[in-house]
């Protein structure tokens, strides 16, 4: 019965607002089991009734959620190659605590992974260890989930084995994924492809990720490393990637990529808005480009168009592998939409057959911080809640 009420916590959390009828048929077991499970998740108060179904003829239907202000809190970190954030949420996904950010090279700073521990000591400390269920992380690179363990980085440094260090350090416990991955649970739960079995979701960031769901599950491959599309070698550019290989989409269709153009346009004269900003500080944010965009930056705007283009280019080749049924454009670059889109669909119009290119939907994920609330989906996901102690959470 522990196991079953588990089960239905977790589908509560990803599908709040369900039946009982509907959570049988989700979880798989009988509808008196089911009833039984949520009786006793009511009268322990994790589960609350949130009104009746609209009529359909028969008796309507009792419809339940979590109690959120009952259960105890997660810590999202989200980590990509140039920042850390850290946020705070309950099982509504409300943010408890404005998002922490850590602005530092995960590859270059030797002193990340101490700021971590600080930024999440500063965190834990605003709440009783008690109404923290756990910590979940997503980061680029070759993460084993199972494992615990970031294959990107050498055994030598904390980052390796980060969920072990993590966990043993606060006594919370921790989960690992990779970003990509992450996102498309997310996705696959909260976003666009909710109805769509099979899905590809592309994590535009400083490099490109993908995540696969297929008949509605996440795809991982034989080794767990699935998704490595950054690193398809489309680009014709003579240009190293971070993998030390030359000619992966990584170097022409990434956000860093399209800061590298914007950077060039300026050194070789083209008026910009962000001609003061790179003259002060040697350098442009991603939030210095999304400020140029929004007020129409040509050269912000080309950038753009171009990473895009080459975007759509790496999306023909994976309709021609994978078939999919929809593709989402999700991360950080997904705040770009209204100009990556037509670019794509352009790209892919001159590269894919056309039979197949009209049977896959591309979309612009409309989820604002992606990675935090997936990092909230792989805690949610591999936890187990505690049920006896969580009914005496205050």
């Amino acid at each position: 019965m522990e196991s079953l009420k588990l089960s239905i916590l977790r589908s509560l959390y990803f599908s709040p607002n369900q039946s009982i009828a509907e959570l049988s048929s989700q979880i798989g077991k009988s509808i008196p089991l089911i009833t039984k499970a949520i009786n006793e998740l009511l009268v322990a108060k994790l589960v609350i009734s949130c009104g009746l179904r609209a009529s359909t003829g028969g008796r309507r239907a009792i419809h339940f959620m979590l109690n959120s202000d009952k259960q105890g809190c997660i810590i999202a970190v989200a980590m990509d190659q140039y920042a850390t954030r850290i946020s705070v949420v309950d099982l509504a996904n409300q943010q408890l605590l404005p998002t922490k950010k850590i602005s530092s090279h995960l590859l270059d700073d030797p002193d990340i992974y101490t700021k971590i521990i600080d930024t999440l000591t500063t965190v834990i400390s605003e709440f009783s260890t008690d109404k923290i269920l756990s910590i979940g992380i997503t980061m680029p690179g070759f993460v084993d989930s199972k494992k615990g363990i970031n294959n990107s980085f050498s055994p030598q440094s904390p980052l390796y084995n980060l969920r072990e260090n993590i966990q043993s350090h606060f006594e919370i416990p921790t989960y690992l994924e990779n970003d990509s991955a992450a996102i498309a649970i997310a996705e696959r739960n909260f976003g666009l492809i909710q109805d769509a079995p099979d899905a590809l979701v592309v994590n535009l960031n400083w490099g490109v990720g993908l995540g696969m769901i297929v008949d509605g599950k996440l795809f991982k491959g034989h080794s767990g490393f699935a998704g490595e599309f950054s690193h398809i070698p489309l680009a014709s550019e003579d240009k190293l990637c971070s993998c030390g290989k030359k000619g992966c989409l990584e170097v022409a269709a990434s956000l860093l990529c399209a800061i590298e153009y914007i950077i060039d346009a300026i050194q070789e004269g083209q008026p910009s808005s962000l001609e003061a900003t790179y003259h002060q500080h040697q350098n442009i944010s991603l939030e210095d480009v999304y400020e140029a965009y929004v007020r129409g930056d040509q050269v912000t705007i080309i950038a753009i168009r171009k990473i895009a283009y080459m975007l759509g280019k790496g999306i023909a080749t994976l309709i021609h592998i994978l078939n999919p049924e929809t593709i989402v454009i999700s991360g950080r670059g997904a705040m770009f939409g209204d100009v990556l889109l037509p670019q794509i669909q352009s790209s892919i119009q001159e590269y894919c057959i056309p039979r197949l290119a009209k049977c896959t939907s591309i979309q612009i994920s409309e989820i604002k911080d992606i990675q935090l609330l997936a990092s909230t989906c792989i805690a949610v996901q591999q936890m187990d809640w505690d049920i006896h102690t969580q009914q005496t959470i205050n």
